[in-house]
């Protein structure tokens, strides 16, 4: 992750640096210092640019003089719309701006008259944007801006910039955590290997324990393990639980489905983008980066993350459309398609969070289903629940933090499509409200506890990405998490 300091120096000399300031005013301090300093080459830019410091818009001065390689002027738009999303959006254009500068993998952003929160959003918008996943290329490829390394932000109460970062930096690292997670393929990281990758969060405090194949055949996985018996890879449950609160406090629970490779088993895909379903594990990668970034900046409470872990394949012993399993609930289930397998994995997964641990409240965070992508597109996941309350704080969060939802119905009459003929319940429900049904299916494993899920299939990976989430894994879900919990359930 890109290595940040801060520095009360605001006018730095030599190399490429950033200078971000809002729109409106005449620019001052830090940038009179560097205008002088280039014999005004700041201002006669801007002014054949017509440029006026208009949120996330750019105007770059190539070799100005007094040493330096280039100046990027980043505007921060009105001063009475500046928040932190602002602010990370301007780190974000910033950072891809010096990346641009030939050879540089250090830069400078200068954060002139910022408020010291303000200057550590700065800080994230940078290394969100900053993100790449190369580690299997063999050498750097042509054109291809240089991987910025280390970032100076230059403010002025630097102790009290640092003290912001802190925690948002934990954050940052889960959000990382989370993309990678996304972005291996699925022979780097089938369920076996995924348990290895979430142990590293014991160095943190997480407590992590593994429930193999024979534990769940005794606890009744039977949803979640008839999934997995196509596949040579051993399926696992990992449970991590982070203990920042009162003893006597009940957790928060995060459930993330975790199909490593999603072939769609005997209900097999279509080859074209079936590549993509790699990414099939992006809900129990972004629980595991939520327990990261919660551990990480030592969050006042209590907060149980489980994941199932399984490959979709098919061999000869692949679950069969037709067959009928048993949850770990005691009810049967119809399995009439096997690409629906996310619902199967999570039936068991959620029943067991709720009747072991009897959480304040579940989420879980899935890839469940391509018809929340006709309804949403990739804009906004979608958001179903059982208590108003916790999608309230959810919808309001993700206003907050720019991970969107939008509130889907869970009607009664949506189950009566997932009436089984031969056993309790069928797992499709037909095209029609295809997320809806999905959902209801789920909701059947919850009992009364406060429950939401989250379908994020359309906004867990980007085919062409933003300045703060590079194409690929987005890393969803983290900073939502994060925020909601930090906001109404801590301390």
């Amino acid at each position: 992750m890109l290595d940040i300091a801060f520095s009360d120096t605001t006018a730095p000399t030599g190399g490429a640096i950033a200078l971000l300031a809002v729109s409106g005013a005449t620019p001052a301090g830090a940038f009179a210092t560097l205008d002088a300093a280039v014999g005004g080459a700041l201002e006669r830019a801007m002014k054949a640019a017509r440029f006026g410091f208009e949120a996330s818009k750019t105007c770059v001065v190539l070799a100005p003089g007094a040493g330096y390689d280039r100046i990027v002027l980043v505007g921060l738009g009105s001063a009475d719309e500046l928040d932190g999303t602002v602010a990370e959006q301007a780190g974000a254009t910033a950072a891809g701006a010096l990346a641009s500068a030939a050879g540089a993998s250090t830069g400078v952003i200068v954060a002139d008259g910022l408020a010291p929160s303000l200057a550590a959003h700065v800080a994230l918008g940078a290394v969100m944007g900053s993100y790449r996943f190369d580690s299997y290329r063999t050498r750097p490829r042509a054109g291809e801006p240089t991987k910025l390394t280390a970032l100076t932000i230059a403010c002025a109460d630097t102790a009290a910039a640092q003290a912001a970062w802190t925690p948002l930096s934990a954050v940052a690292r889960g959000i990382y955590l989370c993309r990678d997670l996304v972005s291996e393929p699925a022979n780097m990281l089938r369920p076996p290997e995924f348990e290895q990758r979430i142990n590293a969060l014991a160095d943190l405090g997480v407590e992590i324990e593994v429930l193999d194949r024979d534990a769940m055949l005794e606890l009744g996985f039977g949803a979640l393990l008839g999934v997995a018996q196509g596949s040579d890879a051993p399926p696992r449950t990992v449970i991590m639980r982070w203990n920042g609160g009162a003893e006597a406090d009940a957790p928060v629970a995060f459930v993330g489905k975790g199909v490593t490779f999603d072939s769609g088993g005997i209900s097999i895909k279509p080859a074209a983008g079936m590549e993509e379903m790699k990414t099939d594990m992006a809900g129990a990668a972004a629980v595991v980066g939520t327990m990261a970034a919660l551990a990480g900046r030592k969050a006042k409470v209590n907060a149980v993350g489980v994941v199932g872990l399984v490959e979709n394949m098919l061999s000869g012993n692949a679950q069969r459309p037709g067959d009928v399993v048993r949850t770990a609930a005691g009810q049967t289930v119809e399995v009439l398609n096997t690409d629906a397998e996310g619902r199967l994995v999570l039936a068991d997964v959620l029943w067991y969070t709720q009747q072991r641990f009897n959480p304040r409240f579940m989420v879980d965070l899935a890839t469940l289903t391509g018809a929340i992508v006709v309804s949403l597109g990739n804009e906004r996941a979608g958001l179903f629940s059982n208590n108003d309350e916790l999608a309230a704080h959810l919808s309001e969060t993700g206003e907050k933090t720019a991970e969107k939802l939008w509130r889907m119905p869970l009607d009664a009459v949506y189950l009566e499509r997932l009436r089984s003929d031969i056993a309790d319940l069928k797992n499709i429900g037909g095209r029609p409200g295809g997320s809806i049904t999905a959902a209801k299916f789920l909701e059947c494993f919850v009992n009364d506890v406060p429950w939401a899920h989250l379908d994020i299939a359309g906004v867990a990976f980007s085919t062409k990405g933003t300045a703060q989430a590079p194409k690929g894994a987005s890393g969803f879900g983290v900073r939502l998490l994060d925020r909601l919990v930090s906001t109404y359930y801590e301390g």
